[in-house]
């Protein structure tokens, strides 16, 4: 079992982008981007994430970068979404701040909660940051996650890299999938009394596809301007559904 979503194209350039793209806006909504978020509990707690692209055209599926995969390249890497990216936010509970005023909509004032940004590039790279609310620490890079030790940088372990049948060649379609050990997520609620697999309350997905000097964001929804970090528009996470039978 798996918790699915559909991600959608925000639309603020949207014809913009496709005029300078070649191609019309109809073809630019029908890039297709899927991902499934799976979670298994046992022996060891992880949160296993696949993403699917699919192209509806050969022009625009030569556009695309969308890196080869090198073993070599596996390993930490900072502003990995200057280009093509593999993104999911990562959430404990939400919780109302007091100091907030009703015609003060920023999503900064209006929620804290700690959450985890995971970035990866189709080559292998990877980050993984920590924030302390939105967009804070306002550091760039922003601050990495870390484990328990306080020493070893977070990391997620690539499905592709350790069977190489999975990675797809197809011109217009592209996958990638990778695990996150969930002892690594301590930090969404360092007083909480719940089992690693259960720390995960909500969750986003999103990617970033890179096609020369124009960018396309993908999310299942979207701020205006798009935004990320923005958790008004986050998922609570379905566990029932994303655990692993």
């Amino acid at each position: 079992m798996s918790q699915s979503f559909d991600l959608y194209l925000a639309t603020e350039t949207l014809a913009d982008d496709a005029q300078q793209l070649g191609v019309t806006v109809k073809v630019l909504q029908q890039i297709s981007v899927q991902v499934s978020a799976t979670l298994v509990a046992q022996p060891e707690a992880y949160l296993q994430l696949q993403y699917h692209v699919t192209l509806p055209s050969e022009s625009l599926a030569a556009l695309l970068t969308w890196p080869k995969w090198q073993a070599d390249k596996v390993g930490f890497k900072d502003y990995l979404w200057e280009q093509t990216c593999l993104e999911c936010f990562l959430a404990g509970s939400l919780i109302s701040s007091s100091s907030s005023k009703d015609n003060d909509k920023s999503p900064k004032t209006n929620m804290t909660m700690s959450y985890i940004e995971i970035n990866a590039s189709p080559e292998g790279q990877y980050a993984l940051y920590e924030f302390d609310s939105y967009r804070s620490p306002t550091t760039l890079p922003p601050r990495p996650l870390m484990y328990a030790d306080g020493q070893t940088r977070a990391a997620i372990n690539w499905i592709d890299g350790n069977n190489p049948k999975l990675l797809t060649h197809e011109p217009y379609h592209h996958q990638r999938s990778f695990r996150m050990p969930l002892d690594s997520l301590t930090s969404l609620n360092r007083k909480s009394d719940y089992s690693n697999d259960a720390l995960i309350k909500y969750i986003h997905p999103c990617v970033i596809l890179s096609f020369g000097e124009i960018t396309l964001y993908f999310a299942p929804k979207h701020a205006s301007p798009p935004d990320f970090h923005n958790s008004q528009y986050w998922t609570p996470f379905d566990r029932l559904a994303a655990l692993a039978k």
